[in-house]
């Protein structure tokens, strides 16, 4: 099955008319009858049930008429409040709701609209006829001097769709007659402009394009089509009235040239859009290479980027032969940023060109000497606080880029922007500074911070909705980016062959499409909640076209995700009204540093923490490379570091002695011990050469640790010594009571006094220092011990245990 290709746009300088037939080849046939347009008449009735075109019926049995609001339409509203019935019994009297709209005369065959439907249903000149005549309205219709009259033709206001009542002057409707005559009232008015731009006077899901320029009909309903296209919702009465108020007044004839009354009101946002609609569907690529404000969504982008703060000709050309090629290669979502951030990078080195004698115009007269000119000036707006180390970074970086791709690119041979171009004036790798050291903190949030959050999550949704809270839970429970949680499909719910639940995603960062994460079954269980939702609020749209948290702007199909930008803005909203995040030491946690972002973060390092290797963590965050995932085993390096130099403190030999020594000699020991110096046996450490060799397979001793000097312990080991003390209790009492062994198997089975007697001493000892500290120092030290013990190695030559993750959310673990 072949495409059929769209019509080529007009070439420049096309007239108006040739622009008009266009965009009416772009309106689809089926449009129009979705829309109700009678293109005779030039009027649109939109249906009463139509999604996009913001109109609800009237609730009371029989009105076709449309009610804005979730109440009555305008007629029943008055018959509601002169009843002084409550609303439910009015709505079920039995009754027929009348609808005021013109109708014929009641004389036969008379052409002319009625006065009123109820009141005077006669014409106007029968009407007085009537009133002459003295007796009842049967009598009058059947007398023959009520003959029928020609109708008098179309009102003489251009807009209007109603017919003339009388023969005189402009031959007006009633409604703009009497405009006409209070008009006259107030002073000298021009009646010719008046009829050109006098309001439609429609109502209900009625507009009147009647009086008004082709072409702009023709990109008023290009511009709804493509709303509508997009599950857009259009109010009918807006439009409407930004139509009789501003468009036709203004006797434009495009919108663009229509004044914008007011900022950023409904009107203007309204007629904005249409504009950029209606316009974008005569742009191609080809022609916005020319221009030097590109709209990229003729590129398949979003945004715009400009090349006006580049100067010189030759750059320029090269900047947009440049973008040109990037906009072509790379598909994703952050193409046109990265674009702009080149560009701006490009404006400073064509601002360091500006600073020469020829202002860079002559670029064969370029060298090296320019592009340390360029680098000086980076170094100098960074020293001076005007640009940040890491945007210089990123800067000198682009331009790098920019330079290089464009000799790949072959513009620097004869027939290119860039002929002539010294091979000197290049920004080489070791131009390109060297970026900041990352910060040791980490960008993850504490345990505590996120307990604090979780407790909040309520707020939440009460100052938002049930998606935005979903997205929060989401992002909590998977680490996955904002955006792709923000644009999850309806089916992202999956099942591996064990039958355990699995995420399904878009990484639309690298554009890897339908990645694959292990979930837990309360995740599981949240996205089937939300996804009977979806189907409550969309129950006619097919499954496959919804998404699985819809927005609630502009999304009347369910087919548009939640904006990350929107939602990064009320998340920090609703972190802002949140009382102080304490940690559990007292001190206070920066509530700049909770955004959507660290929620990935925190999902990384939990698990480099809690001993995932960076073989499982790498794939599991969706990292290109290992580099990516570093950084979060170097932050748990830190704190491991610190963890020890707490814990270290709180060391103890064999008799439960406290060891003390030079403090820095003894933790850098430590460091190197806990890494290679030692190996761990179930309650300590043992530095035995022969067993440290063997890797804690062969201790001369048989593991009676309590009694040789090699053995040390701290507080961290204490859970391991208490569990030791009870099994070494247990294995005591069993062996007393058992009577199938030996004497002397007894005896060498059972534990020694000595050796009970030196645990519990240890214990004790270990136990008396803690409670010796104040509550702060002990938490710090506790909260050391338990990061020590994440990073143990197992013993006795057993294969590593990973650590459990902290228990953040006991009803969803992470």
């Amino acid at each position: 099955m072949s495409a059929t290709l769209p019509a080529a746009p007009p070439a420049p300088g096309a007239t108006t008319e040739e622009s008009a037939a266009f965009l009416w080849s772009l309106i689809e046939p089926e449009f129009f009858t979705e829309v109700g347009w009678d293109g005779d008449r030039r009027v649109l009735t939109a249906p009463i049930d139509h999604p996009m075109l913001g109109m609800r019926a009237c609730p009371v049995p029989g009105c076709d008429l449309p009610s804005k609001a979730r109440g009555l339409c305008r007629t029943c509203q008055d018959q509601h409040r002169k009843s002084g019935l409550p609303l439910k019994e009015f709505i079920e009297l039995p009754r027929t709701a009348s609808r005021v709209v013109p109708g014929q005369c009641r004389v036969d065959g008379c052409e002319r609209t009625w006065i009123n439907s109820q009141k005077q249903p006669l014409c106007r000149s029968h009407w007085y006829q009537y009133v002459q005549f003295g007796g009842t309205l049967p009598e009058f219709l059947t007398d023959p001097a009520a003959r029928a009259l020609p109708g008098l033709g179309d009102c003489g206001a251009l807009a209007c769709t109603r017919q003339a009542v009388t023969a005189v002057g402009h031959r007006l409707c009633h409604p703009h007659g009497m405009q006409l005559n209070q008009l006259r009232k107030e002073g000298p008015v021009d009646e010719q402009m008046w009829l050109r731009t006098a309001p439609s006077g429609c109502n209900g899901s009625e507009i009147s394009f009647r009086g008004l320029p082709d072409l702009v009909v023709a990109q008023l309903l290009f511009g709804l089509q493509h709303r509508c296209r997009r599950g857009a919702k259009t109010d009918v009465g807006g439009l409407r009235s930004l139509i009789d108020r501003t468009i036709r007044p203004s006797q434009a004839g495009r919108l663009e040239d229509v004044p914008r009354p007011g900022v950023n009101s409904t009107a203007v946002i309204l007629l904005n859009r249409l504009t950029a609609y209606a316009q974008r569907a005569f742009k191609s690529p080809e022609g916005e290479y020319g221009k030097d404000s590109w709209d990229l969504a003729v590129f398949g982008h979003r945004g715009t980027v400009e090349f006006t703060a580049v100067h010189q000709p030759w750059l320029k050309e090269a900047a947009k032969r440049w973008a040109r090629d990037y906009l072509t290669r790379v598909r994703s979502r952050s193409t046109s940023s990265h674009a702009r951030q080149h560009m701006t990078a490009l404006a400073f080195l064509s601002r360091s060109l500006d600073a020469r004698p020829d202002h860079g115009l002559d670029r064969a007269a370029l060298g090296r000497a320019d592009i340390e000119n360029y680098l000086n000036r980076m170094t100098f707006l960074e020293a001076n606080g005007r640009i940040a180390a890491t945007t210089r970074v990123s800067y000198v970086r682009a331009t790098r880029n920019v330079l290089r791709q464009s000799r790949v690119m072959g513009l620097t041979r004869a027939d290119g922007p860039l002929a002539g171009l010294p091979d000197d004036f290049v920004i080489t790798r070791h131009d390109v500074p060297r970026p900041p050291e990352p910060s040791e903190e980490g960008q993850d949030l504490p345990p505590e911070v996120l307990r604090q959050l979780c407790a909040h999550l309520d707020l939440f949704e009460e100052m938002t909705c049930r998606e935005l809270r979903v997205a929060v839970e989401l992002l909590m429970d998977t680490g996955r980016r904002p955006e792709e949680i923000c644009k999850l499909e309806y089916h992202c719910l999956n099942r591996d062959r064990q039958g355990k639940p699995v995420l399904v995603y878009n990484n639309w960062k690298e554009q890897r499409i339908r990645r694959e994460l292990p979930i837990h079954e309360p995740t599981a269980r949240l996205i089937r909640e939300q996804q009977e939702r979806v189907r409550l609020l969309y129950p006619d749209r097919p499954l496959s076209q919804l998404v699985l948290l819809p927005s609630s702007v502009m999304n009347q199909l369910g087919t548009k995700g939640i904006d990350a930008t929107h939602f990064s803005g009320m998340h920090r909203d609703w972190v802002t009204e949140l009382p102080e995040f304490l940690l559990d030491d007292g001190t206070v946690f920066d509530e700049e540093k909770v955004f959507p972002y660290a929620y990935r973060h925190s999902f990384a390092q939990r698990h480099a923490d809690a001993g995932v290797s960076i073989e499982v963590l790498s794939p599991l965050m969706d990292h290109d490379s290992y580099q990516s995932t570093r950084c979060y085993y170097r932050v748990k390096e830190v704190r491991l570091r610190e963890a020890v130099d707490k814990v270290t403190a709180m060391q103890f030999d064999r008799h439960g002695q406290r060891v003390w020594g030079a403090v820095t000699t003894l933790l850098d020991a430590e460091r190197i011990r806990l890494a290679i110096g030692s190996v761990q046996v179930p309650f300590g450490t043992c530095s035995e050469p022969s067993n440290v060799a063997a890797g804690g397979g062969a201790c001369p001793l048989r593991f009676r640790c309590m009694g040789c000097d090699h053995y040390s312990t701290d507080i961290s080991y204490l859970p391991e010594l208490s569990a030791y003390l009870d099994g070494l209790l247990r294995q005591r009492e069993r062996l007393r009571s058992m009577t199938e062994a030996d004497d002397w198997a007894r005896a060498e089975a059972t534990p020694s006094e000595e050796e009970i007697a030196r645990v519990r001493r240890l214990i004790r000892r270990v136990t008396e220092e803690v409670d010796q500290l104040t509550d702060t120092e002990r938490a710090e030290i506790q909260q050391a011990a338990a990061m020590v013990r994440k990073t143990r190695q197992g013993f006795l030559g057993m294969p590593r245990i990973p650590q459990p993750l902290p228990d953040l959310r006991p009803e969803r673990p992470a």
